[in-house]
C-alpha cells in the first residue's frame, strides 16, 4: 500500500469510528458488504459495525450437494460468518495443475455463502494444519532443491507467494471480496506458527514479517489476521485459538485492533486408537459468553460442521470422521443440545449490540472467580450485564442493582436489560436428540466376491536398492503402499538346530504400519501411533532350507501435519533382522531389497466397473485373509437420510462406492476403551445411484466382510429435560427499539420440541416430571413422578411437528413417591419422543 492509500485507509477508520461512537442507530441488517474497517471494538463491514458469529466449515470435506443444507443449518443457528481454509494441495496437486472442480469448487463453495447473507473468513495459510495430509501443502512442494517449509527461505517463499496471488487474484476477479460487493471480510496468512517459529531462530521472525507484507500488498480491501502469534507485524491482526480465550488471550497487537477469536474447538479431533472426544455444549457457550464480556467480537466454531476426510486426505493417523461432536455433525445433520444452545447464545448477544457497541464497559470484580461487566449508556438507557462465575465447583449468589442473582458453577448470565436474565449458558432450555443407525432393508443383500493379491517376491520388485528405501520419498504421496522384498539363501548351519525353536523376525519401522510374509505366509500386522510413529515388528517365522523369501507391505497412514521441518519427515523400513539363528542375529538391512509402489488392486484399478474386469473374483468363503479386495452391488437405501457404511468386523483398509475413495477404515485398532474410535462411514447421497451401486473394499490384515452393513442415519428421536427454575427460553423475548420486551404475555418456562419440517411426532417413548436422570435416547424414571405428566404431553405432542409443554405443577399434576420427592424442592421434566413421516402416522 502506498502512502496515499495508506492515508486515506487510515483516515476512512477515523471517520467510520466517529460516526459509530456518535449515534444510537446502528444497522441492525449484518449483512452490508462494502469496505472493511475496524476498531478496537469491533470490525466495520458497509460502514456497519458487527459482531461475528462464525463457524469453520470446510468445503473439501463435503460434497457440493451438502453445501446448501449445512450453510442454511448454519444460519439457522446463528452465524453471519463461515470460515474456511483454502487447501493447497487440493487445489494444485501437481505442479502447475490447479483443480476447481467438484468438492473443491472455491468459487461456488463462497458464493453459496454470499447467497446466504452470510460473510466469509478465507484462511489461505497455505499451511492449515487442519488435520490433512502435509497440513495443506503439497507433496511435490517437498522435492523441490534446498526447500525449508514456513521458513525465510527462497524457494518455499517463492512458491507460497505465487500460490496466494493465484487465489487473491482469483477472488478478485470473482468480486468475492466484501468492498467489491462479495463476503469476504477478512483473510488469513500462516497458521498457528508461533507453535515453530522458534525452531527457525531469526528466520523465523523474517518470515512472519514477510509473509505479512506480501499478504497485505496483495490486497489491502479486507483485514488479514495471523492466529496464535504474539508477535504478529503491525500490518495484520494476531487472533487467539482454543477453548478459553477469555482466560488465555492477552489481547491483540495493538490498542486500535478488535479481539477475534478464530478457532473455538468445539470437541477434539481424533485419531485411530483414541476414545471419543467431547466438549459440552454449556461449556461452549460459557466460553463465547466470557470472550464477549471481555469486549471480544468475534468468535468462531472449529468446527461448527467436520465432515469427512474423503480418500487419502487425511493427516498422519486422523480418523476419517473429523470433528463430528461438531453442531453439525459428520453427516450435516443437526446435533442437539450444541447447535440450538448456541444458536440462543447468539440471538441474546445480537440483543446486547448496541450497548456493547455504543457503551461504556465497566468491571466489578467481586472475588477471583465471580465478575461483574456492564456496558452501558445513560443517556440513551442502553444497558447490558453479563454476570460471570468461573469457579468450577463452588455456586455463588450476587447482588446486582438491588436484585438477587444466582450464578451456578462455571457460568455467565446475560441481562439484555440489565434486569432480566435472558440466557444462562449453564441451563439449556431448548431441545435435545439422540442420533440412531438404522440397517437399511433394501440395501445390504449382498453377494460378495473377494479376489486375494499374490505376494510378490524379489524379483518381482521392479526398484531394487542395497538397503529399504524411504518410503514417501518412493510413493510421493500417491498412495499408502509399498512393498519391500529381499530373498536370502539358507543352510543348515543358519537354521535353530532344535526344532521348537522358531527365529523371529524384528523389523525396525520409521512409520506408521506394515504387514509381512514369509515365504508367501502371512506372519503379522504391526503399526505406530499418533504420539509414536516409530516402532518394532517381532515375530516368529518359519524358515526353510535354500532361498527365503520375505516381502513387506509397508504404508502411511496420512503424512505429518504440524511441526518444524515437515519437509523432513519419513516413513517405512529402516531395519531387519533375524533373530535366534545358530550363527547368531541376521541383520539383512543390507541384503539387497526391492520394492514397488502401489497395491496390486490400486494399479489395476479393481474398485471401479472396468477396472474390476481384470481379475478373476470367487464367491467368499472361510475366514477373511489379508491384502484381499472384496466387491459386491447394492440398491440405494430409500428416503433421503445419509448413509452410512458399518464396517465393525473388519481389520483395516479403504473403502471405494462407485468408484469414489471414501476414506480409510480402521477397526483393529482399539482404543483404552477396547473399541474403535470409528466404526461408521459416511456415504454421501450423491455418490450413489437409485440401482446396482459398486461398493468395493480393500482389506489389508485380515477382517470379515459378512459383518458390513449399509446403514441410514437418523436423529428422529429428540427430547427436552429442564428444571422448574430455569429462565424461559430466548424466544420468550424480543428487542423493541433497544428496549427488551417479552414476546406476548409473561415469559413462562416451557418445553418445547420440533420434528424436521416434513416428520411429525409419532411415539412418546418417555415423560417425567419429577427426578428422572439419564440423557436424551437413556433416560431413566426416578422415585418421584407427576400423574398427569404423560397424559398432557401426548395431548399436546402427538401427531404434530412441534409442540410446546408448559413447565407448571398446575398443568402437569404435583410430584409423588419416596421421601426424597418431598426433599427435592426443584423438579424436573424430561420428555423424549420419535419423529417420523407424515404418512406413516
Amino acid at each position: 500500500m502506498n502512502s496515499r492509500s495508506r492515508l486515506a485507509f487510515v483516515l476512512l477508520l477515523i471517520s467510520v469510528t466517529l460516526i459509530l461512537v456518535s449515534s444510537n442507530n446502528l444497522d441492525d441488517k449484518e449483512y452490508t458488504p462494502g469496505p472493511v474497517t475496524y476498531n478496537a471494538r469491533s470490525v466495520i463491514v458497509g460502514g456497519n459495525p458487527i459482531l461475528i458469529f462464525s463457524g469453520s466449515i470446510h468445503y473439501p470435506r463435503s460434497t457440493p450437494e451438502m453445501w446448501p443444507d449445512i450453510i442454511r443449518m448454519a444460519k439457522e443457528g446463528g452465524l453471519n460468518t463461515i470460515a474456511t481454509y483454502v487447501f493447497w494441495n487440493a487445489h494444485e496437486p501437481v505442479q502447475g495443475q490447479f483443480n476447481f472442480t467438484g468438492n473443491n469448487d472455491l468459487v461456488k463453495f463462497i458464493k453459496l455463502i454470499a447467497a446466504n447473507n452470510m460473510y466469509v473468513v478465507l484462511r489461505l495459510g497455505p499451511f492449515i494444519q487442519a488435520e490433512w495430509n502435509l497440513g495443506g501443502l503439497p507433496f511435490w512442494l517437498r522435492e523441490v532443491p534446498n526447500i525449508v517449509f514456513r521458513s525465510y527461505n527462497e524457494p518455499y517463499m517463492r512458491h507460497m507467494k505465487r500460490y496466494i496471488e493465484f487465489i487473491v487474484n482469483m477472488m478478485k476477479a470473482e468480486k468475492l471480496f466484501a468492498p467489491q460487493g462479495g463476503p469476504i471480510i477478512m483473510a488469513q496468512v500462516e497458521n498457528e506458527y508461533n507453535h515453530v517459529q522458534e525452531s527457525y531462530k531469526e528466520k523465523g521472525t523474517q518470515y512472519v514479517k514477510w509473509a505479512a507484507d506480501i499478504s497485505t500488498a496483495m490486497y489491502s480491501g479486507v483485514p488479514w489476521i495471523m492466529c496464535k502469534q504474539k508477535d504478529a507485524p503491525s500490518n495484520v491482526i494476531s487472533t487467539c485459538n482454543g477453548r478459553h480465550c477469555a482466560d488465555t488471550f492477552g489481547g491483540p497487537n495493538g490498542p486500535d485492533k478488535p479481539s477475534l477469536w478464530t478457532e473455538n474447538w468445539t470437541a477434539q479431533y481424533r485419531v485411530f486408537g483414541d476414545p471419543p472426544s467431547q466438549r459440552a455444549a454449556e461449556d461452549i457457550a460459557f466460553s463465547v459468553a466470557r470472550f464477549f464480556m471481555n469486549n471480544g467480537s468475534m468468535t468462531n466454531y472449529y468446527m461448527y460442521h467436520g465432515g469427512t476426510n474423503f480418500a487419502r486426505t487425511s493427516s498422519s493417523f486422523a480418523t476419517t470422521r473429523y470433528y463430528d461432536e461438531a453442531p453439525l455433525d459428520e453427516f450435516g445433520l443437526i446435533r442437539e443440545p450444541k447447535w440450538s444452545h448456541l444458536r440462543d447464545l447468539h440471538k441474546t448477544l445480537r440483543m446486547v449490540k448496541k450497548p456493547f457497541l455504543l457503551g461504556t464497559r465497566k468491571v466489578q470484580d467481586i472475588n477471583q472467580f465471580v465478575q461483574i461487566v456492564t456496558y452501558e449508556k445513560p443517556e440513551s438507557k442502553l444497558c447490558a450485564a453479563f454476570l460471570s462465575n468461573k469457579h468450577k465447583k463452588v455456586h455463588r449468589t450476587v447482588d446486582f442493582r438491588g436484585k438477587q442473582y444466582f450464578l451456578s458453577r462455571r457460568s455467565v448470565i446475560i441481562l439484555p436489560d440489565c434486569k432480566n436474565v435472558v440466557f444462562n449458558t449453564e441451563l439449556i432450555t431448548s431441545q435435545h436428540n439422540s442420533r440412531t443407525f438404522v440397517p437399511s432393508k433394501k440395501a445390504n443383500n449382498f453377494k460378495w466376491e473377494s479376489y486375494r493379491e499374490s505376494i510378490p517376491t524379489f524379483n518381482d520388485l521392479p526398484v531394487q536398492s542395497k538397503t529399504p528405501l524411504e518410503l514417501t520419498s518412493m510413493t510421493k504421496d500417491t498412495t499408502d503402499y509399498m512393498w519391500y522384498g529381499t530373498s536370502l539363501n539358507l543352510d543348515k548351519d543358519d537354521l535353530p538346530m532344535r526344532s521348537d525353536i522358531m527365529p523371529v523376525i524384528r523389523i525396525q519401522s520409521l512409520g506408521d504400519a506394515l504387514l509381512t510374509f514369509v515365504n508367501g505366509q502371512y506372519i503379522g500386522f504391526g503399526h505406530g501411533s499418533f504420539i509414536e510413529k516409530t516402532f518394532t515388528f517381532s515375530r516368529p517365522v518359519s524358515l526353510k532350507l535354500g532361498v527365503n523369501q520375505i516381502s513387506i507391505l509397508a504404508m502411511t497412514v496420512g503424512l505429518p501435519n504440524s511441526g518444524a521441518y515437515m519437509e523432513k519427515r519419513f516413513s517405512g523400513i529402516r531395519a531387519v533382522m533375524l533373530q535366534g539363528m545358530s550363527s547368531g542375529t541376521l541383520d539383512i538391512t543390507l541384503n539387497q531389497w526391492g520394492h514397488k509402489v502401489g497395491s496390486e488392486g490400486e494399479l489395476l484399478r479393481l474398485f471401479t466397473e472396468e477396472g474390476s474386469k481384470k481379475v478373476k473374483w470367487t464367491p467368499v468363503g472361510g475366514p477373511g485373509t489379508p491384502i484381499t479386495w472384496y466387491k459386491t452391488h447394492f440398491n440405494a437405501p430409500d428416503g433421503n437420510n445419509p448413509i452410512a457404511i458399518k464396517m465393525e468386523r473388519m481389520g483395516k483398509g479403504f473403502v471405494w462406492v462407485n468408484g469414489h475413495n471414501i476414506g480409510r477404515y480402521w477397526e483393529n485398532y482399539r482404543s483404552p476403551l477396547g473399541a474403535p474410535s470409528q466404526t461408521e462411514y459416511h456415504i454421501p447421497r450423491s455418490f450413489i445411484k437409485p440401482k446396482n451401486n459398486l461398493l468395493v473394499v480393500y482389506e489389508e490384515s485380515g477382517g470379515s466382510i459378512d459383518g458390513v452393513v449399509i446403514n441410514t442415519v437418523h436423529r428422529d428421536i429428540i427430547c427436552s429435560s429442564m428444571l422448574e427454575d430455569y429462565p424461559p427460553s430466548v424466544d420468550s423475548w424480543k428487542m423493541d427499539n433497544g428496549v427488551l420486551k417479552p414476546v406476548g404475555e409473561k415469559p413462562k418456562l416451557t418445553a418445547r420440541l420440533v420434528c424436521d419440517p416434513d416428520k411429525v411426532i409419532k411415539e412418546i417413548q418417555f415423560v417425567s416430571f419429577g427426578n428422572p436422570w439419564g440423557s436424551c435416547g437413556s433416560y431413566m424414571q426416578g422415585t418421584c413422578q407427576a400423574p398427569n405428566a404423560n397424559k398432557v404431553v401426548e395431548k399436546a405432542c402427538m401427531g404434530k411437528n412441534s409442540c410446546k409443554v408448559p413447565l407448571d405443577r398446575a398443568t402437569l399434576g404435583e410430584p409423588t413417591g419416596d421421601k426424597s420427592c418431598a426433599q427435592e424442592k426443584v423438579k424436573k421434566l424430561s420428555i423424549q419422543v420419535r419423529c417420523g413421516k407424515k404418512k406413516d402416522i
